[in-house]
């Protein structure tokens, strides 16, 4: 048998060494994939108005109100069970969600805030090869938000008051926001700058409904409740650099 030339031999070289970088790239069955960036909360809100329950019926008229989004650190983690399917779980450090009055509520400026605790797992498809750089991927799972830190102004507080006949600053008014889960749909692509080191954007949809139920005290006593239905439906954008194991 001929022995290799030289020109031979510095091609199957090269080959050899494109087929090693191919398979560095790989996000194959069995890998562990954490990550982390910036998760913003972006929510599609809706909320119906204001309604006294007690000591009545009765709806504050034109009264809404607007979520604003925030961002904040988000962190991930995918196990590959095949060369295409994937656990994911993602967790953000919950943001401080604002909220502002609208229609009747608009002149009060903030009504309060709370912060969104969100974990959701999904699973998760890529499509291409385990040694391709770029793969795009689709995700469907659940959500279960829980609402922490929520905190009323002043400039609420009053308006409940004085809307039951208090004079300002002789009640206080607390709000409970139920706990809720949700369907999330993902969609994104990935990039792989090395053997182990990427860059991921994704892009999810929660649908999520929740109410708030509010209770103004007076003298240590209570006085009334009210409660809003509030609609979030956020999308959440979701940049992060990750890192194979």
């Amino acid at each position: 048998m001929q022995a290799p030339t030289r020109c031979s031999r510095l091609c199957i070289a090269t080959a050899l060494a494109a087929a090693a970088c191919g398979q560095a790239w790989a996000q194959k069955a069995g890998d562990i994939v954490l990550g982390a960036g910036v998760l913003t909360y972006a929510p599609n809100d809706k909320s119906t108005p204001l309604r006294f329950t007690q000591p009545v019926q009765r709806e504050i008229p034109g009264s809404g109100s607007d979520v604003h989004s925030a961002t904040t650190l988000g962190l991930n983690a995918h196990y590959f069970l095949t060369d295409h399917w994937a656990v994911e779980g993602v967790f953000g450090y919950p943001p401080r969600l604002k909220l502002s009055g609208e229609g009747s509520l608009q002149g009060i400026g903030q009504l309060g805030s709370a912060r969104p605790y969100g974990p959701s797992l999904l699973g998760k498809y890529f499509f291409g090869q385990p040694n391709d750089k770029w793969r795009v991927g689709v995700g469907l799972g659940i959500t279960y938000a829980r609402f922490g830190s929520v905190h009323l102004t002043d400039g609420l507080q009053n308006a409940l008051g004085a809307a039951i006949g208090v004079p300002p600053g002789a009640s206080s008014t607390s709000a409970k926001i139920d706990s809720r889960f949700g369907p999330v749909f993902a969609a994104g692509f990935t990039y792989a700058f090395s053997e182990t080191l990427g860059l991921t954007a994704s892009l999810s949809y929660v649908r999520m409904k929740t109410q708030a139920v509010l209770t103004t005290t007076a003298g240590g006593q209570k006085v009334a409740e009210s409660r809003t239905s509030l609609r979030l439906d956020p999308l959440v954008p979701f940049v992060y650099v990750t890192k194979k194991f």
